[in-house]
């Protein structure tokens, strides 16, 4: 079965299963964008009472600390002399929990932020959480679209759902590439300042 009729077949027999499995596909290094996949679990919640709003929220950010691990370990076990380096000075220790929460919220960064936090080593447990609470907010984010989008007179089907939910989600996306800039600057001075 070709990929593309994989993930066809897993969005027309959407479930709390099929939205781990392509949650953990979109947060590992294969390129598959979540938006097609939160917002119609999310509509298909607001329009039928086979699924919950919020077990989507939750099933989507167990796919998505699944992808992450698997990025995390692959980047942990295959990392660089030099990178490490990086990864181990103060400047690096400094990056990584914010990097990996606010990553997890910015489209196509999200997909890779496990990399760096492999690559540094970060302890376990606090990739996890900060993985879970970037991904947790994003996810509901989308859901809140997806549900929100069920009331909406004209969208009736997943083309046109998949339409808007891509306009919202990059502006959405854009307001947090903005945030992320700010923090990072924000611990860039904060850096320097201390030198």
């Amino acid at each position: 079965m070709e990929s593309v009729a994989f993930i066809q077949w897993c969005l027309d027999h959407l479930n709390y299963w099929t939205i781990t499995l392509l949650m953990a596909i979109e947060s590992s290094f294969i390129p598959f964008p979540s938006e097609v996949v939160v917002p119609p679990a999310a509509w298909k919640a607001a329009n039928n009472d086979n699924m919950n709003i919020y077990l989507v929220v939750l099933f989507a950010t167990i796919g998505a600390n699944i992808g992450a691990l698997i990025n995390y370990y692959l980047a942990k076990w295959l990392g660089r002399p030099i990178i490490y380096k990086f990864a181990n000075s103060r400047f690096g220790h400094m990056y990584g929990a914010v990097s990996t929460f606010v990553g997890r919220l910015i489209p196509a960064v999200r997909q890779l932020i496990s990399i760096p936090a492999g690559l540094a080593r970060m302890k376990l447990g606090t990739f996890l959480l900060y993985t879970t609470l970037g991904a947790g907010l994003w996810n509901s984010i989308l859901a809140f679209i997806g549900y929100y989008l069920s009331t909406v007179p004209g969208i009736e089907n997943e083309e046109q759902l998949l339409a808007k939910v891509t306009e919202y989600s990059h502006e959405i996306g854009y307001v947090f590439i903005g945030i992320g800039v700010l923090i990072v600057a924000f611990f860039i001075y904060k850096g320097m300042k201390k030198k």
